[in-house]
């Protein structure tokens, strides 16, 4: 979408806490309920450095040790390599990209940009001059352990700092009130037995996770003083039996994946303009899925249904959990009111960050009420879902690379737009102790898309492509295991 010229514009204050004096403002304009701000102003009083190509829409901008890039008409933010959505585009007038103001600084405010944020009250952009308390990170191998220090600048308070170590090792440390150098942690030299860092800085706290070459015994952390920093220490066993590391390394090998095809029975799903039911959908593909792994690779597959009958979605997750799968891949068909829209998408578990990841999450999750005992949904709350969400960060790091094989590998083969890999609040995922996701294969609100669904070879590209996918997630985490063996 081209601006043309023809939207009144107008300006928002920037407040500067750290200098109350200063003034400046940034150009806005208005198109339905969202504002929109431009972008070489927002680089302009962020003192910031830029890269444009107007000509081409890309804009990256370079602020606090981070690489932020955004295009005209598209509603992607890339951080890092990390990518976040907004739930408007980004536009262009042909000289300058106008960037959906409020959703634009609160994902620049929670994973780059802490002191960057927009206050309703004041009606303006605060841009605050916040300096990392925590700047540095080095590793140290004992004989019966690694020990990590982060150097910080100051003492935390009692119960700030929080950590705790997944099954599938990983452990993550909790600041509250930290502020990282997220470039310089990232940088730090790996030892001992960590084997990558990763940084997620939200708003004024941050978590840093250290994935582990092996499981560890107890850990520990403290703060001293003379230097200021932050001492994890993650103590390993003296020795491990062969016995044991055989067990460890095997319940990493994905050797039972377990395939969901979504409604079934009593709960048809949605249904096309000419009559085509999700729930026959779903399970046409999932057999197609199944067969094709049980003939390329040596894994066990699971259905949680493998023929039309009503399975309620507490139960799905209780049939993974229960046969010890390793990967839970679950097939739907989308709708919308707007018959025009069309493409697929891949989701994984945690609260829907933009209207169309909840609205597609509702829907699903009305399957609920067909079910004799929905009160036992009760308790999912905002709050308890988000943390029912934050419980399966264990595996958000797996599931999000399989979300994103398996979009890429749909990408390659059918002829429909990618919507890219969202995040909502499934309920057929809560409980799912191992990485997961949600396919929407297509809308069969669109009668195009629907008529594609029909045919028997689109469904079995469909389900080749989820097969490369996943057969190239298991690839990647088996030869880790490999290596470590």
């Amino acid at each position: 979408m081209m601006l043309a010229g023809v939207l009144s514009a107008s300006t928002v204050s920037v407040y500067y806490p750290n200098d109350p004096d200063k003034r400046e403002s940034i150009k806005t304009f208005d198109t339905g309920n969202t504002t929109y701000i431009s972008g070489a102003d927002f680089v302009r009083v962020l003192d910031a450095g830029i890269f444009s190509n107007i000509a081409r829409g890309k804009i990256v901008i370079y602020f606090g040790g981070h690489r932020i890039k955004v295009s005209a008409h598209s509603s992607f933010v890339v951080i890092d390599d990390h990518v976040y959505q907004m739930p408007s585009y980004a536009l262009s007038d042909g000289s300058d990209i106008y960037l959906p103001m409020r959703p634009f600084i609160a994902i620049l405010h929670r994973h780059a940009a802490p002191g960057v944020s927009y206050d309703t009250g004041l009606n303006s952009v605060v841009v605050e001059l916040i300096t990392h308390n925590i700047k540095d990170l080095s590793i140290e191998e004992k004989a019966n352990g690694t020990v990590i220090r982060l150097a910080s600048t100051r003492q935390f308070e009692d119960g700030s700092l929080t950590g705790w170590s997944a099954q599938n090792r990983w452990f993550y440390l909790t600041v509250s009130g930290g502020i990282a150098d997220s470039v310089a942690l990232r940088k730090a030299k790996l030892g001992g037995i960590v084997r990558g860092i990763t940084v997620d800085q939200t708003g004024r706290s941050v978590q840093v996770a250290f994935q582990l070459r092996t499981e560890i015994e107890n850990f520990e952390i403290y703060q001293n003083n003379a230097p200021n920093e932050i001492v994890l220490t993650l103590r390993t066993p003296l020795s491990y039996s062969a016995e044991k590391i055989k067990k460890l390394r095997d319940a990493w090998y994905i050797d039972t994946i377990v395939i969901d095809a979504g409604h079934g029975g009593k709960d048809p799903g949605t249904t096309g303009k000419y009559g085509l039911r999700e729930k026959f959908v779903t399970l046409d593909i999932a057999k197609r899925l199944g067969k094709l792994i049980e003939k390329n690779t040596n894994a066990k597959v699971v259905y949680t249904r493998d023929e039309d009958v009503f399975i309620p979605l507490w139960e799905r997750t209780k049939v993974a959990n229960e046969s010890n799968g390793k990967l839970f891949i679950s097939i739907h068909a989308n709708a919308n009111n707007n018959r025009r829209i069309k493409g697929f998408e891949t989701y994984i578990l945690r609260p829907g960050k933009t209207a169309d990841a909840v609205e597609v999450a509702e829907r699903e999750n009305s399957a609920i009420k067909l079910e004799e005992e929905a009160s036992r949904y009760d308790h999912l709350t905002e709050d308890s879902f988000i943390i029912a969400s934050l419980m399966q960060n264990a595996f958000m790091k797996e599931s999000e690379d399989l979300a994103a094989m398996v979009q890429s590998e749909l990408r390659k083969s059918i002829p429909s737009p990618d919507r890219g890999v969202k995040q909502a609040g499934f309920y057929v995922l809560i409980g799912a102790s191992m990485p997961h996701a949600l396919l929407e294969v297509g809308y069969l609100s669109n009668p195009l898309e629907e008529k594609q669904l029909r045919k028997p070879g689109y469904r079995q590209s469909i389900a080749q492509a989820t097969f490369n996918g996943l057969r190239s997630f298991k690839d990647k985490y088996e030869r880790v295991l490999a290596e470590e063996g």
